[in-house]
């Protein structure tokens, strides 16, 4: 049976508003998420027995079944009993660039290439929407990760809405290596702080949802205007990481220190992003921080925003 290799795209958020809280104990978020060019790659075959196997080249990466990779793969294997017991396990190999820990969606981003490509291993025929609903299943970023882009995501994430591209744009990506934020403490953490903020209604939240539709950083992205996007970035959740991570507030603090379009934390940290309008650019802003912070526990990154999700590598 044919093995395949797929390009699976971190994600960067442009926007981050917790609106309210959910029946189901999740926040009602609004987002605008963003694919860029740093990637993983994922190696599928068929290993010749009836179990599931990953492997990673980052030994901090779990490669038991609480990876998510592994969770997609056992879904699939749930979801199409009869096609599995037809051509049996895989190996699911792991080339790790995207860092851990850093907001940028790496285990939901593997878990969407393995949804991906098990759908062509076992030849399921199935559609993009078929294949995210899937992937709500696994964790909510990992919709989005199937299609990549650029994309209005509402509900817990997994609502998603296409937007132009903004792949004319670069971002310069700085993470401290041992430096993780927990999701989970990020967004209780809010909600104890800010709860007097959220919607108190479902008319007040889908009014909110409404607006965001319409705001101004969509507007942005439609005109393709660098400049006013890199003005319009949001992220709720900076106002309790940053205080409780000086080390990450300091950072965002030489990047904003520079001349960019915008700097912003991704989703839960710890990544700080900056954008640019071009690679030389970005080098330029990445040289410049390394001067300033030169910090070995300090990695950055430079990459294009992209305007797709999983792909077939060549």
């Amino acid at each position: 049976m044919q093995s395949y290799s797929l390009i699976a795209p971190a994600k960067i958020n442009l926007y981050l508003e917790i609106i309210g809280d959910r029946p189901d104990g999740y926040h009602e978020l609004a987002m605008i998420l963003q694919s860029i060019d740093l990637a993983d790659r994922i190696d599928l075959r068929a290993n010749g027995t009836d179990q599931i196997r990953v492997h990673c080249d980052n030994p901090q990466v779990p490669t038991d079944t609480s990876n998510l990779a592994h969770r997609a793969a056992a879904l699939m294997a749930e979801q199409f009993p009869q096609v599995y017991h037809k051509y049996g396990g895989v190996d699911i190999a792991i080339h790790k660039r995207i860092p851990m820990g850093a907001g940028l969606a790496g285990g939901s981003t593997n878990a969407a290439a393995v949804l991906v490509g098990l759908d062509l291993m076992w030849k399921l025929g199935l559609t993009q929407s078929e294949i995210q609903e899937l992937a709500a299943k696994i964790g909510s970023d990992v919709p989005f990760c199937v299609t990549g882009g650029t994309a209005i995501a509402t509900g817990r994430g997994e609502q998603l809405a296409p937007l132009p591209s903004v792949d004319f744009l670069y971002a310069v990506l700085g993470k401290h290596r041992s430096l993780a934020v927990s999701t989970p403490w990020a967004y209780k953490t809010y909600r104890q702080q800010f709860q007097a903020t959220y919607a108190p209604d479902p008319d007040a939240l889908a009014g909110r949802r409404q607006r965001f539709h319409s705001g101004p950083l969509v507007a942005a992205i439609s005109q393709r205007n660098g400049a006013q996007i890199g003005s319009l970035l949001h992220n709720d959740l900076e106002r309790v990481v940053l205080p409780a991570y000086p080390q990450i507030a300091e950072l965002r603090q030489a990047m904003a220190a520079l001349d960019t379009l915008g700097v912003m934390m991704s989703g839960s940290g710890s990544t700080v992003f900056a954008l640019v309008e071009s690679q030389v650019q970005a080098e330029q802003v990445r040289q410049r921080l390394r001067a300033a912070l030169p910090d070995p526990d300090l990695e950055f990154w430079t990459t294009r925003l992209t305007s797709s999700g999983i792909q077939l590598a060549h």
